[in-house]
């Protein structure tokens, strides 16, 4: 390997430990309930204000998906980076004065808190896209890692908070701010796409035996599948209709996934240029997409290869699979007449919302069942409670995606049986955590609500984006994964507002001024009694899709076969 070649292997590694730092700070918005309660008590907000401002950190993270990837897109992930670092010092630093001054009006806090997810949106995605681009070889083990951390950013903080500011909540609110702001910045110095070495080519042979100038795309693979001719090339080069890197002449459209969650499964950028092909079995290919695979990507470079126009004498890529994947291409206005879509947005909208509700509220949970549990507990004493279920949390979403990403392959590859089924398992596993949060009154076994919970929001994240990508195609993943993500806002919203006010309806105003509830499991049972029935009309539709999806199934086989 010539010394360029491993100066660029380096700064490969570093900028992918660069990314993984940077995601790290970006999933902070997830730590809310380590810090929610003490906020809204000095304050003097009641519970459903104080999820309203959560609620406003959590639309910073999935409103604005698309309109974030357009911008990485066009200006490269730096420029997102450093105006992710600079959105999540201006939304976490003013909390932190809120706090020490003991006021702050409403909407102000909601727009700071939307502030710092947005924050965290800009700068995660950049990092997802660095790591994709750097590594293209092994984009899935790339960006695993900015993904795991993304995962593991409540447990970190609430770690790090703990430790160095036990029973602390306004130093806390100066971690946040100074950590998140710090390392994203720090990580802005060190984020780059270097260029990296393309694998050799094979040639094949042409139709009257010839060896023909065209390559194979993927080396020791047997697809006879051809290339623009390198004579072709240099005769477009020549007369000036080379195209930079990553961009396409007849592209016509290009849309950005960003998947946050957040920890979103399914949450990494990728960006797809498209363009319609006649024949969605035949996807289509010039001589441009062959060329770009050989120039040195740039920060624009888009994640995926794009789809070229058809209208020239050239066939796809070869490591375009002929799975239902690259098949289909149903998006826009035509996903939205999709019966199959409803079914899956219904889904995701009840799921993610139930796991939002107590992510958003674990922290008042613990506080309500140990105020009657115990009445002489430290506000230090609550506030470690709180980080320790906001850290369970973190780590079982973590397990939980890396969980559903094996096991939905196991099921496809081994029991040839629907991805669908891991969102069974998520609805099964949100059940059982409703279960345990309708009858725990013991603090001590709050454990069993927020590990579950965790557990079962990671399991439906890390699927979903497959699912979605293998029902409606690949090419228009990120447009339909920017509109399956609308629905935790819509649903989150319903949820913590109705958590709210049942917390607020058992909460009564001391002689202090501090507003208290202590009815313990009593403060919040009736907002589990409707997620419970929730997750019962989830598991029904995970269900029905998983037979719609069979009945569909046979249809295209039967299909396939009457055209044989």
């Amino acid at each position: 390997m010539s010394p360029d070649a491993m100066a660029d292997k380096r700064g490969r590694i570093v900028a992918s430990v660069a990314a993984t730092a940077i995601a790290l700070a970006c999933g902070s918005n997830y730590v809310y309930s380590a810090w929610a309660p003490q906020f809204a008590e000095r304050l003097g907000l009641s519970a459903t204000e104080s999820n309203l401002i959560g609620l406003f950190g959590n639309l910073g993270m999935y409103t604005m998906g698309v309109p974030i990837g357009m911008f990485i897109d066009n200006g490269g992930p730096r420029p997102a980076v450093l105006a992710g670092s600079v959105l999540l010092a201006v939304g976490y630093f003013p909390l932190h004065r809120a706090y020490d001054s003991a006021s702050g009006p409403v909407p102000l806090l909601c727009f700071f808190s939307y502030l710092s997810g947005l924050g965290g949106c800009m700068a995660f995605a950049a990092a997802v896209k660095t790591s994709a681009l750097n590594w293209p070889q092994d984009r899935g083990t790339a960006t695993a890692f900015p993904l795991a951390a993304f995962g593991l950013s409540a447990f970190f903080f609430s770690l790090l908070g703990g430790m160095l500011f036990p029973g602390d909540p306004s130093s806390f609110l100066l971690l946040l701010g100074v950590g998140t702001c710090g390392m994203t910045l720090v990580g802005f110095f060190f984020l780059k796409v270097y260029p990296h070495q393309h694998s050799s080519y094979h040639a094949l042979q042409s139709g009257d035996g010839e060896e023909d100038d065209a390559e194979d795309l993927v080396p020791d693979r047997p697809a006879r599948l051809r290339r623009t001719s390198s004579k072709e090339l240099k005769a477009r080069r020549a007369n000036g209709n080379d195209i930079e890197p990553g961009t396409s002449e007849s592209a016509s459209h290009t849309t950005t996934i960003t998947s946050t969650d957040t920890t979103a499964s399914t949450a990494a950028t990728t960006t797809i240029s498209t363009t319609a092909s006649p024949n969605p079995y035949t996807p289509a290919s010039v001589g441009e997409a062959a060329a770009s695979r050989r120039e040195d990507p740039d920060e624009t470079t888009p994640i995926f290869p794009s789809p070229r126009d058809s209208s020239e004498d050239l066939v796809a890529d070869s490591i375009i699979d002929l799975d239902r994947s690259h098949r289909v291409d149903i998006r826009g206005l035509k996903l939205l007449t999709n019966f199959e879509f409803w079914q899956l947005f219904l889904i995701m909208a009840i799921l993610a919302g139930v796991g939002l509700m107590t992510i958003n509220n674990i922290g008042n949970n613990a506080k309500a069942l140990w105020k009657k549990y115990d009445d002489s507990v430290s506000s230090e004493f609550l506030v470690s409670r709180q980080q320790m279920h906001v850290s369970i949390l973190s780590v079982c979403s973590f397990l939980g995606r890396l969980s559903s990403g094996v096991g939905s392959d196991f099921l496809v590859k081994r029991l040839h049986a629907s991805r669908v089924w891991c969102l069974v398992l998520a609805t099964v596993i949100f059940f059982c955590a409703q279960v345990c949060a309708l009858n725990i009154e013991n603090p001590h076994l709050l454990g069993f609500v927020s590990s579950l919970s965790g557990l079962g929001y990671g399991f439906l994240f890390g699927v979903f984006p497959s699912i979605i990508a293998e029902t409606f195609g690949i090419r228009g993943l990120s447009q339909n994964w920017g509109f399956i993500t609308l629905a935790p806002v819509v649903s989150s919203n319903v949820f913590n507002i109705f958590y709210g006010q049942t917390y607020d309806a058992h909460t009564v105003k001391r002689p202090s001024g501090e507003m208290m509830c202590m009815d313990g499991l009593e403060c919040y049972k009736s907002a589990y009694w409707m997620t419970f029935c929730s997750c019962v009309v989830g598991l029904g539709a995970s269900l029905w899709t998983i037979r719609h999806q069979h009945v569909r199934h046979k249809k295209e086989l039967s299909k396939g076969d009457e055209e044989d």
